[in-house]
This record gives structure tokens, C-alpha cells and sequence, in this order.
């Protein structure tokens, strides 16, 4: 049944680059255009998600910005639950679900993450709302099927992000004799400058706590897989016990003897400030991390280089961020007022500007974009689209939360690699 619900919503998700190509622009391309009128009925909102730092609290304050101008009469209640990947925020919510206490809106990752709630009748169908918001329109139509589950839509998306995306400090990367303009060809190639970054004393590879590593896994399977075998771990067309897979878990083992000896203890915006110090040469996020590059004044190209991680060149590891209206939810016309900003062009645009993203509408402007973003317009127009593991597109949460514990286990010495690659066969056959 797991392989059936990755391989449907898999599929649909291999259509996203049809559509998204033919447009010219990409996933973004003209003017104007918002949807129909969810006049807030509601006194307030609780809009409960992960945003809590860095570049995601300063895109939830802009649509909080936005929403309050186009519903002034509904309260904005941030209900936001710190934790990288929102891991401590989806097991409050799942303790608040099952206790009939549901909040008015949850943010969640648009694809196979969705397949618990919608299995557990803890969502409501909100295709209504695409079209009185004029949704259909303004969203590719692959989009739509990927994210239609039996005729049925349960979220509305708020941007597009990539996933596999090393940011860079050139200094570091100079005074270690590693040109920053030279993007490695493979992993193999990049763990030679690793090396070179090792040797002159800097922290060659910046990561976080679990759910950053597990982020960094997906990558390396991108890379050594290709998109067709990475994309068939998910729809059980590659097999997890495969020698493919044994080379990537040897990359990725030998990829987390650069890190920093403090992982455990930091998230994401933690592990990029290194690279931002100079402390580290390295860090593999997604775009999200861009916006905490500009913050802090960061010239691209010149204070921080990207580029795909080596070998995933051409490959695009999508996710969405979305929104939901529970079952129960005590205020519904907030919660449909909220999702009528998700929606609107308005909070899509004010949204990725801040936090790094590119709107999922096609009618927003490029040209309103920063270099990086307007780059992801055009790969995400013509690169091949691969679901992320570590944020909801590639599987469902339960799946994804065995891959967590396994590769918990690894990474802290409780597992050798025969052993990690047995759980992960296990996690993907239960």
C-alpha cells in the first residue's frame, strides 16, 4: 500500500516539469491576478506551523503582514512550534488532533506527507476554495494533480523550494586552495576539496540535528542514484538493498566524518551561520538558507557561492510548503480567510521574498525576484523534478520518521552502515 500511495502521488509529481517547462518563465511569469473573497468571519485564526527563526519567521511575518491588510476584522494567533523540519511541531499537532483539540490551520508539506491526515479524516477538502480564490488558474496545472488525492484537494500551497543546494563560503574555500568558482563534479570530486577544507583547519561540511541529516542523505541519493533510481525508491522500482544504495550510504557516511561534533545540538539556521563566520567551508540546505545569507548583508557570488550538490546537476529536489483546514477546526472562517492568503499573489510574492522560495502561482513577476531566485524559476522550469525525503514530497510521515531513526542511530556511532541500510529496507517494505 506504501509503494502504491509513492507511486501515484509520484507520478503525478513527475508532471510538474511538463507543465512548469512549457511556460517559458518557469513557475513564475507575468502580472497580476487574485482569487474571489473569504470575507473573515471569523474573530481569529491560530495558524499553527514551524516557522519560529531565521529567514522562516520573517516569511510567516510578511504573510502575516499581508493577511491582516486583506482581513483586518480576523486576529492572527501565531501558533508557531520551534524544530527544524517541523518535527516537534507535527508531534504536538498529532497529540492535538487525536485529542479532538485541532488548531484553525496547520502548515504541512504538500505531496505524500498529507496521507496520514487525509487517511485519518483529519482534513477537509478544500477544492471549493480553489475555485472561489481562482486558484486553478493561477496554479500549474501539474501542480494541481500532484496535489489532487481522489478528486479531492486538502491543501493550498504557499511557494516552491529546492532542496539540494550547497551554500559555500569562498574565503574559507580559498585559504584551503579550493577555487570557489569550481563546482565539483561528483561526490567523489567534492569530497577531495573536503579534504583540503579538513586539512588547512576550518569545519569542512556544517550540519544540524537529525531531520539536517537526513536532508543531507536525500541529496547524496539524488547525486549517486540519478533522478530515475532516486525516484524509484519511492514507487519500489529501486531496491534499498541494492549496491547503488550501498555506494550512496558509503558517501554519505564518509560526507558526516567532515561535519561539526556539535550537530546534534543545533538546527539549521545554526549550521548556516557557520558557513557565514567562516567556521565552516560548507552546508547543504535548501533555498530556504538564502534568505539568511542576505540578512546578515551577504553578497552572492562574492560572500557565499550555491550550487547544486555535486552530481544532482539538472535534478530539482521539490517541496512545497501548504495549508490545511482541519476537521473541527473551531474558527473555519478565519481558517479560510488565512488560506485565502496563502493563495493570493500578494502573500506568495511577500512570502518568497523573504524566506528564499518562488511562489507557486505563474503570474508573479521574476524580474521581482533576487538572482538566486530567479535561477530556481529557470531550473524549476527545465530541470528534472525529484520529491524531497526530508520534507514530505517523497513519502509519507510514518515512513519518513523510520528513515529518521535509522539514520539517528548511524550518525551517532549506534549503527554500523550494513545495519543502517537493513532499516532502510525495513522502513520502506512496512
Amino acid at each position: 500500500m506504501r509503494r502504491s500511495a509513492a507511486a501515484a502521488g509520484f507520478a503525478a509529481a513527475g508532471l510538474l516539469l511538463a507543465a512548469c517547462g512549457g511556460g517559458g518563465g518557469g513557475g513564475d511569469g507575468g502580472a497580476t491576478g487574485e482569487g474571489g473573497g473569504a470575507e473573515g468571519g471569523g474573530e481569529q485564526v491560530e495558524v499553527f506551523t514551524w516557522w519560529a527563526q531565521g529567514s522562516e519567521l520573517a516569511g510567516l511575518e510578511a504573510l502575516q503582514a499581508v493577511f491582516e491588510e486583506q482581513h483586518p476584522d480576523v486576529e492572527f494567533i501565531n501558533g508557531a512550534v520551534a524544530g527544524g523540519a517541523g518535527s516537534a511541531a507535527k508531534d504536538l499537532l498529532q497529540t492535538r488532533l487525536q485529542a479532538g483539540d485541532p488548531p484553525d490551520t496547520f502548515q504541512a508539506h504538500a505531496g505524500q506527507e498529507l496521507t496520514d491526515y487525509i487517511n485519518a479524516a483529519q482534513v477537509e477538502d478544500v477544492s471549493d476554495l480553489y475555485d472561489e480564490f481562482g486558484l486553478r488558474e493561477a496554479f500549474p496545472e501539474d501542480l494541481l494533480q500532484l496535489l489532487t488525492v481522489e478528486d479531492a484537494i486538502y491543501s493550498i500551497p504557499s511557494n516552491i523550494h529546492r532542496s539540494n543546494v550547497v551554500w559555500a563560503n569562498p574565503t574559507v574555500l580559498e585559504d584551503a586552495g579550493v577555487d570557489p568558482a569550481a563546482v565539483p563534479a561528483d561526490i567523489d570530486a567534492w569530497i577531495a576539496d573536503l579534504e583540503k577544507v579538513q586539512a588547512a583547519g576550518a569545519t569542512p561540511l556544517a550540519v544540524g540535528q537529525t531531520w539536517t541529516q537526513v536532508h543531507l542523505l536525500e541529496t547524496v541519493l539524488m547525486a549517486d542514484l540519478g533522478a530515475e533510481a532516486y525516484n524509484g525508491l519511492w514507487t519500489g522500482d529501486t531496491d534499498w538493498a541494492g549496491p547503488e544504495v550501498t555506494g550512496a550510504l558509503e558517501h554519505f557516511e564518509t560526507l558526516m566524518g567532515f561535519t561539526n561534533t556539535d550537530r546534534d545540538g543545533l538546527d539549521w539556521p545554526e549550521a548556516t551561520q557557520l558557513v557565514i563566520d567562516g567556521t565552516a567551508a560548507y552546508t547543504v540546505m535548501g533555498d530556504w538558507a538564502l534568505a539568511a545569507f542576505d540578512q546578515q548583508g551577504m553578497e552572492r557570488g562574492t560572500d557565499f557561492v550555491d550550487f547544486p550538490v555535486p552530481g544532482s546537476d539538472g535534478m530539482f529536489g521539490f517541496l512545497a510548503d501548504s495549508f490545511t483546514l482541519p476537521v473541527g477546526a473551531p474558527n473555519p472562517d478565519g481558517a479560510r480567510a488565512w488560506l485565502e492568503t496563502i493563495g493570493s499573489l500578494e502573500g506568495q510574492v511577500a512570502f518568497s521574498k523573504e524566506k528564499g522560495s518562488i511562489p507557486a502561482r505563474t503570474d508573479a513577476d521574476p524580474a521581482e525576484f533576487s538572482e538566486y531566485q530567479q535561477a530556481a524559476i529557470e531550473a524549476y522550469a527545465n530541470d528534472t523534478i525529484v520529491p524531497s525525503l526530508a520534507h514530505g514530497a517523497a513519502t509519507p510521515i510514518a515512513w519518513l520518521n523510520e528513515v529518521s531513526d535509522a539514520t539517528s542511530k548511524f550518525t551517532s556511532g549506534a549503527s554500523d552502515l550494513a545495519t543502517y541500510q537493513q532499516e532502510l529496507v525495513a522502513a520502506a517494505g512496512a
